[in-house]
């Protein structure tokens, strides 16, 4: 039985970008990754998963769960985590199969949306926090604090997952637009049909 691979990210920061003096999110600093990689079955059912989180020190072992996906999901990825991580990556990391929900929710609405608008009209659940606090876990810098960052990541990344699902299996998201009225976006979060190279032969 075939089976797919998809790991699913998110990164918090050292600082905030009103503490420096460019518009690069690699000048703010990686304080944790969380990474939370599954097998989905070939009707695309979980058939395991594990989350992990990582410090900078541990980034080391975190590389190869990132180099054999089929598909790395974020949301804002490509425009934060990704060039975050460029600088620290062994090999080019934003070569890899990057899926972003938030470009895809961009392409087909011509805006951007976050990740809490989106997560609490689909699921009815959203973020267990702000990011700014993020920053102040870090400063603090305890045992109780980076406890705290470490699932505020993780709960980013849970969320991140079951947004995706949600789109995954009804090919659109919900959200409240600025008057406050529902509305939905739709999507194809569907991986491309690759045909086998006999059906290929049988066209010539």
């Amino acid at each position: 039985m075939s089976t797919t691979t998809e790991v699913f990210f998110d990164i918090e920061t050292k600082k905030l970008f009103q503490d420096i003096t460019t518009d690069n999110p690699a000048d703010l600093g990686i304080s944790i990754v969380s990474v939370y990689i599954r097998q989905l079955d070939s009707n695309l059912n979980e058939i395991s998963g594990q989350m992990s989180s990582f410090w900078e020190e541990d980034f080391p072992q975190m590389w190869p769960l990132f180099s054999n996906a089929d598909r790395i999901i974020g949301f804002n990825s490509l425009g934060f985590d990704v060039p975050a991580l460029v600088p620290h990556s062994p090999f080019d990391f934003k070569k890899l199969n990057h899926f972003d929900i938030l470009e895809k929710i961009k392409k087909a609405l011509g805006f951007r949306l976050s990740l809490d608008s989106v997560a609490s009209q689909s699921l009815g659940h959203s973020k267990s926090d702000v990011g700014t606090n993020a920053v102040v876990y870090w400063n603090q810098h305890t045992p109780e604090s980076l406890e705290k960052l470490k699932k505020y990541c993780e709960m980013d990344v849970l969320v991140t997952r079951d947004v995706y699902d949600y789109a995954l299996k009804n090919k659109h998201l919900k959200y409240k637009d600025r008057w406050n009225t529902l509305r939905q976006v739709e999507l194809d979060f569907s991986y491309p049909v690759v045909e086998s190279t006999a059906n290929q032969m049988g066209l010539f």
